[in-house]
């Protein structure tokens, strides 16, 4: 059964999200899941460059003080999912088109997830510039992807108006934030969901196939 997951690589959401489902999917190794990858950017007007951190962080929450408050409840829901992250080493916020599209080279390669992963780990854990080439393709090299291919790909605009239009038709379906999941292309189900949901959504589905 196809599992359809739109998220970004620097949602905080997503990569907590894709802890709980990861636990489910060990409990449950039967589990019918066929796993895809969407793109969906946070801040799809990013400028290129980034933006300082900071600067972005109070200018969406309307000021350091709430920043401050949403990101405890984040560190204590990723305390919770097992997550290790050092915010403190993220001194920019990307524009993450790039990102997306190594996303999707990974996907026609086999390696999604695992493309996915590393870059949520490189990110949240070692303060990675995920708008930086030369990272980006170093990461897709560590999960097996050719660098050198990857390179001259990032060199071109491969792909880069199939990554908007997925991400604007997926806001024209109504989604406004991430990360998002959707069953058996019909059942979506939003946030970052507990792994006991999931464990269950798998017993239920191995339970009609018996």
């Amino acid at each position: 059964m196809k599992l359809d997951i739109l998220s970004d690589p620097i949602c905080p959401w997503c990569y907590i999200g894709k802890a709980h489902l990861d636990r489910a999917f060990a409990a449950r190794p039967n589990h019918p899941f066929v796993v895809e990858w969407h793109p969906f950017q946070l801040n799809p007007a990013m400028p290129e460059g980034g933006m300082d951190r900071t600067v972005y962080l109070e200018a969406k929450f309307g000021g350091r003080d709430n920043a401050a408050r949403t990101y405890a409840r984040i560190s204590d829901a990723a305390d919770e999912a097992g997550l290790q992250i050092d915010f403190e080493k993220i001194e920019r916020t990307p524009n993450t088109l790039d990102a997306h599209r190594l996303i999707h080279w990974a996907g026609l390669e086999g390696r999604q997830t695992a493309m996915v992963s590393t870059l949520f780990r490189a990110y949240f854990r070692e303060g990675a510039d995920l708008e930086q080439r030369q990272t980006l393709v170093d990461l897709a090299t560590s999960v097996g992807l050719d660098g050198g291919m990857i390179e001259r790909l990032f060199d071109t605009e491969a792909d880069v108006e199939e990554i908007r239009a997925r991400d604007a038709h997926a806001r024209e379906r109504g989604i406004k934030g991430v990360p998002m999941f959707v069953v058996g292309e019909r059942h979506a189900v939003s946030g970052a969901q507990a792994t006991q949901l999931w464990t269950d959504v798998i017993d239920e589905l191995v339970g009609r196939e018996a």
